[in-house]
């Protein structure tokens, strides 16, 4: 099997403890909570089960697929475990096959996540995955519900990282500040996704090129390798887009928001009848204002391993 084909397969999910660290946390209990806050907003409750999501999903990744360790998976990963890669079947023992194949074969991989948020239900991983030492390696979306304190289902977006980028910014790293890959306080975080939903609604689902100048900062930096920086490259790209497939539909399937960063999940189809692609956007909010972009795109495939579409 390709490296590339194993890649989206396995990356049932993708989580490594890297450059943009997630605190340390105590190890999740039995009852699926652990104390202490995150971000430094002191928030306990809510909070403490958010970051226990967080948590889980990075010791269950960073488990399976840099040790090949199973156990873990049976510990915190539901056996109906539902799975949206197209190229994984359902339940947790695929997930553990999974893990041990790309362990065997990829003995040094390496899934470096440069930013984690969590929202109800749901968690956001933004990973750098390297198969193999000293290659560029994938940029990769997952995410993750979590149902009675254990992962229960997965969507994931994953594409290649090219050798050069129009913007000059890398598909991980944050620019505007304060550059941290963490997310600002939850406080914000109903303000923003409403402001990030408002916004790419109008600029992406209505292809409105004007909302650049009401949601957008001028300290804008872009993280897609094919659109130039600044607001004025993302109306140079995104109007040549629009241009090209005027008949470009995009559904939001869901959105994920903490602080100041907010994904939105997307399928995007560029004309009647295409397959489309399965698109993961992240936003940076700053003073009101979008500032950062980061993205991951992938096409759907003619099929599928499971039935559940990569929705």
């Amino acid at each position: 099997m390709p490296a590339r084909r194993i890649l989206v397969a396995t990356l049932a999910a993708s989580a490594l403890l890297g450059a943009a660290t997630v605190p340390a946390v105590a190890s999740p209990s039995a009852g699926g909570h652990h104390a202490g806050g995150y971000g430094g907003d002191g928030c306990v409750g809510d909070g403490a089960r958010l970051d226990y999501q967080k948590d889980v999903s990075v010791r269950v990744l960073k488990g399976v697929f840099e040790r090949g360790d199973t156990a873990i998976v049976d510990r915190f990963v539901r056996t109906d475990y539902i799975q949206h890669n197209p190229f994984a079947a359902d339940g947790s023992e695929t997930l553990k096959n999974l893990g041990v194949g790309v362990h065997q074969q990829f003995p040094q991989a390496k899934y470096d996540v440069k930013r984690v948020i969590s929202e109800g239900d749901l968690v956001l991983l933004h990973s750098n995955v390297v198969l193999t030492p000293g290659s560029r390696g994938s940029a990769v979306f997952d995410i993750f519900r979590f149902r009675g304190g254990k992962i229960a289902e997965h969507w994931d977006t994953g594409q290649n990282v090219p050798d050069t980028s129009a913007n000059g910014n890398d598909m991980f790293s944050t620019v505007s500040r304060p550059q941290t890959g963490q997310p600002g306080a939850r406080w914000l975080t109903a303000y923003n996704k409403k402001l990030v939903t408002k916004a790419f609604d109008q600029l992406i689902v209505d292809k409105d090129v004007s909302a650049l100048d009401r949601y957008w900062g001028p300290e804008y930096h872009q993280h897609n390798p094919t659109i130039a920086d600044g607001v004025a490259g993302a109306r140079e790209g995104l109007g040549g887009y629009f241009r090209a497939f005027p008949e470009l539909a995009v559904s939001v399937k869901r959105v994920v928001a903490e602080g100041d960063l907010v994904a939105v999940h997307s399928h995007y189809v560029n004309a009647p009848g295409e397959r489309g692609q399965a698109v993961v956007d992240l936003f940076r909010v700053r003073n009101g204002k979008i500032v950062e972009h980061w993205d991951v795109l992938q096409d759907v495939p003619a099929t599928s391993a499971n039935d559940n579409t990569m929705f």
